[in-house]
């Protein structure tokens, strides 16, 4: 194959008149052809003044273009969609698989022998990482970093596990509108991705789990000088990449044992939930499937290690200065297949062996000492969840987690918008609010939605915690005995939908059942007689596309012609 400028010539039936008119074009910026006869590395640029946790991107891409060209290759800065979590509508999950078409598509179109992916906000690592996938050139990624920690009365505070428990606390009218808005301005106290164990943190983690990008750039500050020399270096190998023909793909580096080493470690860091959906998405493009028994057993006998908000006390600075991804992968060293290669050379195992020990640091915990016998997520099933639900037990609250109580139902995150803070809603503190038709297909975009505000008349008398379940999924900074992403939704058919208000739910972690507790005869006739209850199917553009394709978030919420062909269990 060609490589360099003549790669993917555009075709006008004369290829020696494309590269004639491709050259002559891009001298108009003012090119060499010395710069032009070298590998071309592309540098994806997601920066947005829409998207915060990306603020940064614009200084760690001429870092990596510096470190390009000191290799000896050419780098092509180009643009891609950019998608914050906060900042997105309906949802940033609605637009995940968009932004992945995009990506991989323009991957395949220009002209580049390697590319580097600079990432952040939640979904956009987990697109990159499944355009990368689906594409046939080496790929390398540069998470953004996570943001500084901010103070406020003599507390740390960080995006966004304290937004909820400040707002939690607003809600409850424990502090006034004035200190709600001084807190406002602390959280986020310079650019970057959210300072705990949240979606972004997860995924960058996972990326130097699988060996995607250099040791430390998972979790290197974003405002530090590290992180512009962790660019450098992956502009570095980039190039690397680029010159050489027989380079690894994505695909290469994400073997099965390579995946496995990520469910390890979401295992035991206090990961987020959101990326078991990710991690499903990501292996359907490799054409497997995600292994949840294996999710599940992994969350039996690794117990979680990483003292982080929101399933411990602490920040990712903290987990940064204990050494991080490398220091965590030595404490589960027993569980890793260490012989996996990475991206820039080295083995898993070699990596593990160049750990250093930070005297005294209590972050990282051992497996003979962890910070809770448990790991963070469990895989539940049960008639109301036949393909399966998760719950982030780490983060939940002991005593509920064997719990039976009486469902107060919501039809819809509207529904659950205009009822959660009226005083007369019939609600105590055993119920279990249940949430449905946020799914994929019904909210649309499987909101963040799951989180469901204890309602304020509950609040009000100090509950902090409540089971609730959802075909929603809840931000990885968000804690309480929450079940999520009920499989199939209530929109697709799923027995979600004929949950009625005064009926009793189970939910037992420990057996890994969540059922509704109502004769089998009446669970039949109910389904029997179930209407779907999905929203209309838009006319056009993407949100039809969307409507029609998107599948279940036991397989990822990727659209169903997405994923690679042979698809099967690993």
């Amino acid at each position: 194959m060609s490589s360099g400028l003549r790669r993917k010539l555009t075709s006008y039936g004369d290829q020696g008149f494309s590269l004639f008119l491709r050259k002559a074009f891009i001298k108009a910026m003012g090119y060499s052809d010395d710069a032009l006869d070298r590998p071309i590395v592309g540098i994806a640029n997601t920066y947005s003044d829409f998207n915060p946790c990306h603020g940064n991107v614009p200084q760690l891409i001429e870092a990596a273009k510096r470190g390009v060209m000191l290799a000896g290759a050419m780098p092509m800065v180009f643009p891609t969609i950019s998608i914050h979590e906060s900042f997105a509508s309906p949802t940033s999950m609605y637009l995940r698989n968009l932004m992945a078409m995009e990506t991989e598509e323009m991957i395949r179109a220009q002209p580049m022998d390697a590319v580097i992916l600079i990432g952040g906000c939640d979904k956009t690592l987990p697109a990159q990482i499944m355009a990368a996938a689906s594409s046939e050139i080496p790929a390398i990624f540069l998470p953004t970093g996570p943001m500084a920690v901010g103070h406020h009365k003599g507390e740390r505070l960080g995006a966004c596990t304290d937004c909820r428990r400040f707002w939690g606390r607003f809600r409850a009218g424990e502090i006034d509108e004035a200190e709600i808005t001084d807190v406002n301005n602390k959280l986020a106290s310079s650019v970057g991705t959210c300072t705990v164990m949240g979606t972004a943190s997860t995924m960058a983690n996972l990326t130097e789990v699988m060996g995607l990008c250099v040791p430390r750039a998972g979790s290197a500050p974003a405002a530090e000088s590290e992180r512009v020399r962790l660019a450098e270096e992956t502009g570095r190998i980039a190039a690397g990449l680029a010159a050489n023909p027989d380079a690894p793909t994505v695909r290469d580096i994400l073997t099965p044992a390579a995946i496995r080493n990520g469910l390890v470690a979401l295992q035991a860091m206090g990961g987020s939930t959101n990326a078991v959906v990710h991690l499903a998405a990501i292996t359907g493009r490799l054409g497997l499937r995600l292994d949840m028994a294996e999710l599940d057993r992994l969350g039996k006998i690794i117990p979680l290690l990483v003292d982080l908000q929101p399933s411990g006390q602490h920040y990712m600075e903290q987990f940064h200065e204990a050494g991080g991804v490398q220091t965590l992968l030595k404490a589960l060293r027993h569980e890793i297949d260490g012989s996996q290669r990475t991206v820039y050379g080295k083995t898993i195992g070699e990596v593990i062996d160049a750990a250093t020990d930070e005297p005294g640091q209590t972050i990282i915990r051992t497996m003979e000492k962890p910070l809770k016998p448990i790991g963070t997520i469990a895989v539940l099933y049960g008639n109301l969840a036949p393909r399966g639900a998760i719950i982030k037990q780490s983060a939940a609250s002991k005593d509920l987690l064997q719990h039976e109580g009486r469902a107060v139902v919501f039809e819809s995150v509207e529904d659950m918008t205009l009822r959660i803070d009226s005083d007369d809603l019939d609600v105590t503190a055993d119920d279990i609010l249940v949430l449905r038709t946020a799914g994929p297909k019904g909210a649309p975009g499987m909101p963040e939605a799951g989180y469901l505000p204890i309602p304020r008349k509950l609040a009000r008398q100090g509950v902090k915690d409540m089971v609730r379940i959802s075909d929603a999924r809840m931000s990885g900074t968000a804690f309480g005995t929450i079940v999520l992403h009920i499989a199939p939704e209530a929109a697709a058919g799923g027995p979600l939908a004929i949950v009625r208000t005064g009926d009793r739910i189970r939910l037992d972690v420990k057996e890994r059942r969540i059922d509704l507790a109502i004769d089998q005869s009446e669970f039949d006739r109910r389904m029997a007689e179930l209407e779907t209850i999905s929203a209309p199917e838009p006319a056009r553009g993407y949100a039809k596309l969307y409507h029609t394709h998107v599948l279940q978030a036991d397989e990822g919420v990727d659209f169903d012609f997405l994923q690679h062909e042979e698809l099967e269990t690993k």
